[in-house]
């Protein structure tokens, strides 16, 4: 039986997960989705007494059978990557075929999914995820998603100092140089900041909390594993992401109450793994903020080598 590892060539993370399974011995089959068709092809069949998809993936270096696939790991694979030589149209149409042939098929495989695709998908837009998150028990800042200006600084003028994050509902924005995605810090907006700009697309805003410090928390099915983040400089008080080298760490404890909403969150979705990010102000209460079902773990050292290890344990018994 194989775990199949659908991500880019160049994902740390996944390099984790695949060096546990190699050192116990376990077939792990690494494809990056993105190489279909021009160098990853499939073929599979259905019908004739046949209820799942059986056939063949064939990479550059070897090849996996759809019947051996026991879990997939699905990090983060590339888009279809085209023949240079199609025309713009045809390439429209190509990737649409691309991914609703390649992509259709594996997601249709009947085995353990870290995470399934829909399932990701789902769990990644805001205003979903803090939802079920508040029905779950787990507690939110006030939050507003408006493209009304008038309503956005009516909402910040009636938080306390004043001032609210403003968060992006997606993660990454074009680049003015070469269109690649780059990522979109939290800041902290005021009243008198607040443009008519803000007309032009959705926009989140959300209480600021005044934090003692952050929790990372990760789960691995029912497994939690969380750590405190310290942050040393002012730009990571607002946005830890923008200066891990002023970071320090400290695994942690998760509140009963916290775990049960974690959880829920989790069963909400038919999530298997998920990353959370916690604000704890200093009265030691915990607010959710941010809800990524494919996060990443490997900045934690205390908690890099026990998630991976609860990944590979996941993937290789293939248990839910």
């Amino acid at each position: 039986m194989t775990v199949l590892v659908l991500t880019r060539p160049d994902d740390s993370t996944a390099d984790l997960v695949v060096a546990e399974l190699n050192e116990r011995s376990v077939r792990v089959h690494r494809l990056d989705p993105g190489d279909f068709p021009e160098n990853l092809t499939v073929s599979a069949r259905i019908g004739e007494g046949l209820t799942s998809w059986q056939g063949v993936l064939r990479g550059q270096h070897r090849d996996v059978s759809l019947s051996d696939i026991r879990s997939v790991y699905y990090r983060r694979p590339g888009a279809p990557r085209l023949h240079p030589d199609m025309s713009e149209q045809d390439a429209r149409w190509a990737q649409a075929e691309a991914q609703a042939g390649f992509s259709g098929m594996t997601y249709s495989l009947p085995c353990l999914w870290v995470n399934h695709p829909n399932r990701n998908a789902l769990a990644t837009y805001p205003p979903v995820a803090l939802a079920a998150a508040a029905r779950g028990g787990l507690a939110v800042p006030r939050t507003l998603i408006t493209n009304d200006p008038d309503r956005a600084r009516e909402f910040v003028s009636a938080l306390p100092g004043q001032v609210a994050a403003y968060k992006a509902l997606g993660t990454t924005h074009p680049s003015d140089q070469d269109d690649r995605p780059q990522a979109l810090w939290t800041t902290q907006v005021r009243p008198g900041e607040i443009d008519e700009s803000v007309r032009r697309t959705a926009h989140q805003f959300q209480e600021w909390v005044d934090k003692a410090y952050e929790v990372r928390l990760t789960a691995v099915a029912h497994s939690l594993f969380a750590a405190e983040i310290h942050a040393g400089s002012d730009a990571a008080c607002i946005d830890f992401r923008t200066d891990y080298d002023s970071l320090t760490f400290k695994p942690c404890q998760v509140p009963e109450r916290i775990a049960g909403g974690v959880h829920m969150l989790m069963y909400t979705f038919g999530l298997q793994y998920v990353a959370l990010d916690f604000l704890v102000n200093p009265q030691g209460h915990w607010y959710l903020v941010d809800v990524n079902p494919n996060g990443q773990w490997g900045f934690i050292p205390d908690l890099r080598a026990p998630i991976t290890r609860a990944l590979a344990d996941l993937l290789e018994r293939a248990h839910t």
